[in-house]
């Protein structure tokens, strides 16, 4: 094997290398922009929360001056205590994506 041959080679792992080393910093961006929106989403689950909670304790207040009885009134009400939640998979429905 000749050096022409060898340098070849090398300057393909040398692409390869350079290309992966691409492919891994968008991928770090992408993760790094994934991160500051569940943060923020976080941030913003917890501010509905907390107000929901608020808006729930004037509610009942209300309902108790007015003589409601909060508890069989929530009974009643048909909750599904998992909302749906959009499918996140790929086109072809699947989450791995493989054939």
């Amino acid at each position: 094997m000749g050096f022409g041959s060898t340098a070849k080679k090398l300057q393909k792992v040398t692409e390869m290398a350079d290309k992966l080393y691409e492919r891994f910093e968008k991928l770090r961006e992408q993760v790094q922009d994934l991160t500051g929106t569940v943060e923020d989403t976080n941030g913003r689950v917890a501010e509905l929360e907390a107000e929901l909670a608020e808006q729930r304790a004037l509610v009942e207040a209300l309902a108790e001056q007015q003589g409601v009885d909060v508890e069989s009134v929530v009974s009643e009400v048909d909750v599904d205590p998992e909302p749906a939640v959009e499918s996140s998979e790929g086109n072809d429905g699947r989450a791995d994506g493989n054939d």
